[in-house]
């Protein structure tokens, strides 16, 4: 007697991304085990979410009853055919074998299913539900707690957006209504739709605000937010911390605000005239319909980025609030000018306060409702296309926001041990203080869980939404290094945790083959300081899977900072004494070959421009702090065009922060940015013109040449006495050369550079930043081509500046 399986493969996705897909597990035609796997296809259906998912059916001999199968699932895309459609790995920290196991159980009352999910994004939280024979969708909620004994849904008031802990946010009413969840084998609870009239309809339900009631092992009851909500209602900074709330949305703190019922398959009509809760909506599918301008393209690969490292919350709007979406959309003609083709974003997911920069997230799913909230961001990067932008968002795994109380802390137990998103180490017995059994990892929050694989799926469900209902074009995973290699145990800080940093790098390559499966064309960059090379090789390699890694050291010998020993060269900070010792380009040369293994390349960037210790603005290192008057500023902004050159100009990706194309000179600080934000638009015209107009024409020059958008570099000339040096860059269009200076002097008698590299020439030269236009001299050569003679090339050479020459 054959003992039927249905296997249930659910995308969790609006679109239909896959065909032809195909079951496979270890067993034969007969239903018995068997080492040489069996294929079959699986019927395409529409799930209970609303989402594609492919279902079939094996019948099983009962002789195997108790047998433990493996299986996976091949299929096709239109990248490509016969793919593994099974990106989670097994759960053991020492293997990366990426398939499903099942038992097979005796014949019971309910027919045995297993189910696959790529993604959660439709699976947990609060979703449509689609019964059969029912004309409308529901709403379902589900939730991960498995050690809750007991979960409900308590509904809040859409004025007030909290509910303390007697189930009402303003203390006036203590028997609100709640709706039970039904505990699932796999730790699940959730909603059974066709047993409350309530949840038959999903339109109530849009916009409504809500909470889980959460009875924790041992009984004590709290109230936690839904990690799967789409949005987080308050956008203040103020926390009730549980007690009665009495205000409104405006002052409340969204990490522990009400989560709110969203259709993700709409979107706000007019972001700007809408007000809480929005009532006009338009399909998703029609917002997107327009979202590239006629004759734009947008960039998908990471060598053909400049990116613009951007802080919604640090825009100047002249008032007494952080920066919105809706400031940084009025933004966008400022950097379609500026010819930047990607902005890469301090984190947006939910995140602390008000006045942040967002490394804290408590919600990977919503959009800082402070900053204008989810369909404000779609609107956002809707824009951004339109100005052939791409848009990069920065997201925070290596920790959760500090004060996760009514988010990932004890969710659903206060035994430490079974803190279910945070790792921990044995028992609480264990340790003398019970947080000893914790993980640091260099972030500023506990390590989380990786060992579950509803922790990691959680967090890369909720980047394959972004992917997915934003239309976001790529990724930086904030510190990466945290994760596959600094867990040390709490307890003293030092003690190495190896198989936690394994199942870091477990993490990082499902969720790098997970964004690659549904987008393969997902832009994805790690802030990684291992120097490893997996952190840029393909997971099938052994490595991580991203396609570029945030290079610090380039940084650190092309600008450096005051207490960095002598391994780094320093070199504008070193130049900024305006004294005339040699310079270590040798330093920069290593860098400049280096950058080209798959680098992220800055000479700024948030966390260099005055919040590390002793770090600066550029424009300000570039002349030790001297006011920026008269001839002073002149040699900061010539030693400012260096810095972007020898960046602009790599074999690596360039990207700069903000406000470093007009000269920002105010230190750019976590806590103290609101107070020195620089107004961008007024300084461009004004003190920042001869700046941004150079930032203009090089990252013009850039984009225009497809001999800078390669790997290749070739070191040909290092001085360090005379502070110069000299590279290739080419493909098999075009062959350029680069000759830079950091000297006080130019080289007016010519300079010449040695190598049996350079052909036999001409060079002409095409680019000078010393040119009157950018604030300089004009010492150059004038577009002049320039022989070669026995591998010997006479340049002139302006202060502080460089040259590009094309072979001619």
């Amino acid at each position: 007697m054959a003992i039927p399986i249905e296997f249930v493969y659910c995308t969790g996705l609006g679109r239909n991304l896959f065909r032809n897909v195909r079951l496979t597990g270890s067993w034969d035609a007969k239903g018995r085990y068997s080492d040489q796997w069996t294929t079959l296809p699986m019927n395409p259906v529409t799930g209970a979410d609303g989402c594609p998912c492919f279902k079939t059916t094996v019948g099983f001999d009962e002789s195997q009853i108790g047998q433990q199968f493996r299986w996976g699932i091949i299929l096709d895309t239109e990248e490509g055919a016969d793919l593994w459609g099974i990106p989670t790995e097994v759960n053991d920290h020492a293997s990366p074998d990426r398939y499903r196991t099942m038992v097979l159980q005796p014949t019971g009352p309910n027919p045995q299913q297993e189910y696959y999910y790529l993604t959660h994004c439709r699976h947990l939280g609060a979703n449509k539900h689609y019964s059969a024979g029912a004309s409308k969708p529901g709403v379902r909620f589900a939730v991960w707690a498995p050690n809750a004994e007991k979960v409900e849904v308590v509904v809040g008031d859409r004025n007030i957006g909290y509910i303390a802990d007697d189930k009402d946010g303003s203390g006036r009413d203590q028997s609100r209504a709640t709706i039970p969840l039904d505990k699932q084998p796999d730790g699940v609870w959730q909603t059974e739709v066709t047993r409350f009239p309530e949840l038959r309809n999903f339109q109530p339900w849009d916009h409504l605000p809500y909470m889980f009631w959460v009875t924790k092992k041992g009984g004590r009851r709290a109230c936690r937010t839904d990690l799967y909500s789409r949005c987080q209602i308050g956008r203040g900074k103020f926390d009730p911390q549980g007690a009665p709330y009495p205000g409104n949305i405006d002052n409340l703190d969204g990490t522990v605000s009400c989560s709110v019922v969203v259709n993700p398959d709409t979107v706000t009509k007019n972001f700007r005239e809408a007000v809480w809760p929005e009532l006009e909506f338009i399909p998703a599918a029609e917002f997107w319909q327009d979202e590239v301008r006629p004759g734009l393209s947008l960039p998908t690969r990471v060598e053909d980025l400049v990116i613009y490292e951007l802080h919604i919350g640090a825009i100047w709007n002249g008032e007494d609030r952080p920066g919105s979406l809706a400031d940084a959309m009025d933004l966008l003609p400022y950097l379609e000018e500026l010819g930047v083709n990607a902005v890469e974003l301090l984190p947006m997911n939910e995140f602390e306060g008000w006045a942040e920069w967002g490394y804290g997230t408590s919600h990977y799913f919503a959009i800082e409702y402070s900053s204008g909230g989810r369909d404000e961001f779609k609107h956002f990067v809707r824009e951004c296309h339109r100005h052939g932008i791409a848009v990069i968002l920065d997201v925070v795994y290596n920790h959760y926001h500090h004060r996760a109380e009514r988010a990932e802390w004890a969710y659903d137990s206060d035994l430490p041990e079974e803190n279910i998103y945070y790792w921990y180490e044995g028992k609480s017995s264990d340790y003398p203080d019970a947080l000893g059994g914790y993980l640091d990892n260099w972030s500023t929050g506990y390590a989380p869980r990786f060992y579950e694989e509803n922790v990691r799926k959680m967090f890369i469900s909720s980047a394959a939404a972004l992917m997915e209902e934003f239309h976001v074009d790529g990724f930086r995973v904030d510190q990466t290094t945290s994760m596959h290699l600094y867990n040390v145990l709490h307890a003293d800080n030092r003690i190495p945790v190896p198989h936690a940093n394994l199942f870091g790098a477990k993490f990082l390559r499902e969720l790098t083959r997970t964004l690659k499966l549904i987008n393969p064309k997902v832009i994805l960059m790690a802030e990684d300081h291992s120097d490893w090379e997996k952190v840029t090789e393909s997971p099938d390699a052994g490595g991580l899977g991203f396609d570029a890694a945030w290079y610090a050291n380039f940084h650190h010998h092309l600008v450096g900072k005051l207490d960095q020993g002598p391994e780094f060269a320093k070199l504008l900070l070193t130049a900024g004494y305006g004294q005339d010792q040699p310079l270590a380009l040798d330093y920069l040369a290593s860098a400049l070959g280096g950058s080209g293994q798959k680098k992220i390349v800055y000479h700024e960037s948030h966390d260099e421009a005055g919040n590390s210790a002793f770090s600066q603005r550029t424009i300000v290192t570039a002349v030790n702090g001297a006011p920026l008057v008269g001839p002073t500023r002149e040699v900061a902004e010539a030693r400012c065009r260096f810095c972007l050159g020898m960046t602009m100009l790599s074999p690596g990706t360039p990207m700069f922060l903000m406000g470093e194309e007009v000269g920002a000179q105010k230190e750019y600080k976590y806590n103290t940015f609101m107070q020195n934000r620089e107004n961008l638009r007024a300084e461009r015209q004004g003190d920042g013109q001869r700046l941004f107009r150079f930032y203009q024409d090089l990252i013009a020059f850039r984009r225009s040449h497809p001999g800078l958008r390669t790997h290749a570099v070739d070191i040909l000339h290092v001085h360090n006495a005379n502070r110069v040096l000299a590279f290739r860059r080419w493909d098999d269009s075009e062959e350029l050369l680069v000759v830079a200076s950091l000297n006080n002097y130019p080289f007016t008698a010519g300079y010449v550079i040695e190598s049996s590299r350079l052909g036999s020439g001409p060079w002409r030269e095409i680019f000078n930043t010393d040119a009157q236009v950018y604030g300089g001299n004009n010492v150059g050569n004038q577009g002049a081509a320039l022989s070669v003679h026995n591998g010997l090339l006479e340049v002139l050479i302006p202060a502080s500046g460089f040259m590009v020459f094309r072979k001619d």
